[in-house]
């Protein structure tokens, strides 16, 4: 059995290598847009209390919209109960305006900080150079880390690999870059991250570990890492990070930050590695919910609403974990009078399984082009193992993901 595998996995490559149909069609290097997207038609009704946004409106005056929205910082900063507190971008805002301090004193400091980790947490692969503009919006003069998946000239995007850059070279900035730019903001440094995004610890083999500011002995989470360790640490406000399957909510979750993972469609995806492009979405890295919904004002775009739910999976996990969120719910019903419904989804496991089968076939798919010329060498050890197994997808696997779908 053994050598008639052998055998069938040498026939295999003999074929590629003498079929030229199968190389265009296996290892295709596509530049359109992929035909299914998981969009839906929607209507967004109308509720009160809540502020609709325009969809003429240019990024800038979606940022004043949202800031519009938010209670003046001294009454934030009045209601908190708590002896730290980050700087927000109403503070900097604020700060810069007054100039009691000045973006580039703020570059400085974080540029000092990031020095000051050094092997601990390597948090940037590159640093960018700081130009001055007229003020904008409120995101004027805000330093904002971009992970190294999204394209932000003139600096490559590695994908946090060492090879993929010079495959792709980045021609262009990312739509969210282009938006964020409009609004003025400083964009600071491209963000360590899991090799490909293939992975959760963050653990990088080839820029170092963006380590957890909180106890540098423990990890970030991945694969947006540097990002969550970027905000965690107070070097900047936000950061963007890409989730497909976890990869913004995970970091957030370990390093006390906010992560939110829009609905597909929300932000425009041009500029982001095709890495896994029906469940990836550029996402928000911030230390605070004012500041994750500012920053998304600015690189959102008008697409229809989506609805959320939950699932049976609340109670899948630890007892005090379980035990602090029931109570969290509990303080809303009794402060706000909300109630809690119960949602089941059904055949969840098998959803997930549909997940992963979806998420590693187009990241196998996305960079097949490029592993056949590949050293692994310069591939780390756990992406190997993820690679090999995405590798072991079929299409029948890939086809039923969908249907279940």
């Amino acid at each position: 059995m053994v050598g008639s595998r052998n055998s069938a996995h040498n026939a295999i490559f003999k074929l590629r290598e003498f079929s030229p149909v199968l190389q265009l069609v296996s290892f295709a290097d596509l530049e359109e847009s992929p035909m299914y997207v998981p969009l839906h038609p929607s209507e967004d009704l109308k509720e009160q209390e809540v502020k609709c946004v325009d969809a003429k409106l240019s990024p800038p005056e979606q940022v004043q919209h949202a800031v519009d929205c938010l209670q003046p910082p001294e009454e934030i900063h009045k209601s908190s109960k708590y002896s730290f507190r980050r700087w927000t971008i109403l503070d900097y805002s604020r700060a810069y305006m007054s100039r009691e301090v000045t973006p580039r004193v703020h570059l400085a400091t974080a540029d000092n900080k990031n020095q000051g980790y050094n092997s601990s947490v390597d948090i940037f692969i590159v640093l960018f150079c700081l130009s001055l503009g007229e003020p904008i919006s409120a995101l004027d003069g805000i330093l904002i880390a971009i992970k190294d998946e999204i394209d932000c000239m003139p600096y490559p995007t590695t994908g946090g690999t060492k090879w993929l850059h010079k495959a792709r070279p980045c021609i262009d900035d990312a739509c969210c870059v282009k938006r964020l730019r409009l609004c003025g903001a400083i964009l600071v440094g491209k963000t360590n991250m899991h090799e490909l995004g293939a992975g959760t610890s963050g653990i990088n083999p080839h820029y170092g570990v963006a380590r957890n500011p909180y106890n540098t002995s423990k990890i970030s989470g991945g694969s947006s890492s540097g990002s969550a360790s970027v905000v965690s640490a107070g070097l900047c406000p936000v950061a963007l990070g890409v989730d497909g399957g976890g990869s913004v909510r995970m970091p957030a979750a370990l390093c006390g930050v906010v992560g939110l993972k829009p609905s597909f469609g929300r932000v425009p995806h041009s500029g982001v590695l095709p890495l896994n492009w029906t469940v990836g979405m550029v996402g928000i890295l911030a230390g605070t919910v004012e500041d994750a919904l500012i920053a998304y004002a600015a690189i959102s775009g008008h697409v229809p609403a989506h609805q959320f739910s939950t699932t049976s999976w609340f109670n899948d996990c630890t007892d005090d974990i379980r035990v602090c969120c029931s109570n969290a719910l509990e303080h809303l019903y009794e402060h706000y009078k909300w109630e809690t419904i119960g949602v089941t989804l059904p055949e969840i496991e098998v959803m997930r399984l549909a997940h992963y089968l979806t998420i590693g076939s187009e990241c196998s798919s996305s960079i097949a082009c490029h592993l056949e010329k590949l050293d692994m060498a310069e591939v780390g050890w756990d992406v190997r193992v993820a690679l090999a197994v995405y590798g072991a997808f079929n299409s029948r696997d890939y086809l039923n993901a969908q249907r279940i779908r």
